[in-house]
């Protein structure tokens, strides 16, 4: 939905069903819909598609895109972002580190993005621009040689060159955003903004980068690697860098007890990766590839000590924005708030805000107590309120 000072928020599509375009327009037609006539005042209302790469395909066919087109005006609704970070499937078997891939080190990464901001460039409304969020380079352990690095960094400097000539044709402003995650390629905001000034030296003057790619800022993501949110921001922001977009996201945050690593037996599943940053009491960080792997290496603290006394973990595990405190530990939503309010004092900064709450089928049944719709209208509920705390109001 807009927002005042020309923002727009929406809730992103990666948490229903859907590889095909028929089963992400079911998906559209069954809860995106339900979710607008909970939340939505009378003005148009966001959607943020995601799209895999057979999904994009079918929707890029003539027919099937002017069907979408109508569809979306019948419904006074509009798409302003897409998620192209997972290629292929994405929910009911097992995804991992695999969501990486294809990465930017590859010709498929490029080709299935450019066909999303193609898609995008054409269902956008007059006045607004366009955001695609992907992959943070690749996953650590997938680059073995700096050629590698070569080939993502031209890769990325292709997709540039073609959102500019898209741009020229269409008049669309677009933008694409790298996602930092843990234990990828980016995952810091110093990394990120090392890699940013690589891409500068590898074309000294070029003053297109800052304009076509910047960062997805994802809450979750940050938080876990224990970064302040004013500082990551203003180290990016002071660098150049473009907020593409923000992922309103929340991780879980706990401190080893007995009581926490059993709760934490039910987040682990075989479809995700949930990578785990513990912070040690003097302040050194640990990363364990996956859930299972930190639980495997832990010695659970079976008796009462003072919280600063433990190591404290931030696990990848996206959970709603609105989940209370638990006697066995609390999350990340803080970092949220940080952001939102580094966002209140400089709005030009970023218009493009996304819910992403995309683990739903595999949180531990206590979670999905309610029905998707309900949890998503709850979200809405949740970040609209903090909004408005700051002065920002749904138009």
């Amino acid at each position: 939905m807009r927002l005042s000072d020309d923002r727009h928020l929406a809730y992103c599509t990666n948490i229903h069903r859907g590889e095909s375009w028929g089963e992400t327009f079911a998906a559209l037609q069954r809860h995106t819909l339900a979710v607008r006539d909970r939340v939505c005042p009378p003005g148009p209302y966001a959607i943020g598609l995601r799209l895999g790469c057979d999904a994009a395909r079918e929707l890029s066919e003539p027919q099937t895109v002017n069907a979408f087109r109508r569809w979306l005006e019948h419904n006074n609704c509009y798409v302003f972002t897409i998620n192209g970070f997972p290629y292929g499937r994405f929910h009911g078997t097992r995804v991992k580190e695999q969501v990486y891939s294809p990465d930017w080190t590859t010709r498929e990464r490029l080709e299935y993005t450019c066909a999303l901001f193609k898609l995008l460039a054409g269902l956008l409304p007059t006045g607004v621009e366009g955001s695609v969020s992907t992959v943070p380079v690749s996953f650590k352990s997938f680059i073995m040689e700096e050629a590698q690095l070569v080939a993502a960094r031209d890769n990325l400097w292709h997709c540039i060159d073609y959102l500019e000539r898209l741009q020229a044709r269409t008049g669309k402003i677009l933008h694409l955003g790298l996602e930092p995650e843990p234990l990828c390629y980016l995952e810091t905001s110093e990394e990120t903004v090392r890699f940013f000034e690589t891409m500068r030296r590898h074309r000294p003057g070029d003053a297109r980068l800052g304009q076509f790619l910047g960062v997805n800022y994802d809450c979750c993501h940050l938080a876990i690697e224990f970064e302040s949110a004013t500082a990551a921001l203003d180290r990016l922001i002071g660098h150049g860098i473009k907020i593409s977009k923000v992922h309103l996201s929340n991780a879980l945050a706990v401190f080893p007890t007995v009581e926490a690593c059993n709760v934490l037996r039910q987040f682990q599943d075989q479809v995700y990766l949930h990578q785990v940053v513990v912070r040690g009491q003097d302040g050194t960080l640990t990363r364990h590839r996956d859930l299972d792997v930190a639980l495997a290496a832990c010695a659970p603290v079976d008796h009462p000590v003072a919280r600063e006394q433990l190591s404290e973990w931030r696990v990848h595990f996206h959970i709603p924005l609105h989940s209370p405190p638990q006697t066995w530990g609390g999350n990340t939503v803080g970092h949220v708030c940080e952001v939102l309010d580094r966002m209140a004092t400089q709005p030009g900064v970023c218009r493009h805000f996304e819910m992403e709450t995309y683990t739903w089928e595999v949180m531990p049944a206590s979670m999905r107590a309610v029905a998707v719709v309900d949890q998503l209208a709850a979200e809405y509920q949740w970040t609209l309120g903090e909004f408005a705390k700051r002065g920002v109001l749904a138009i």
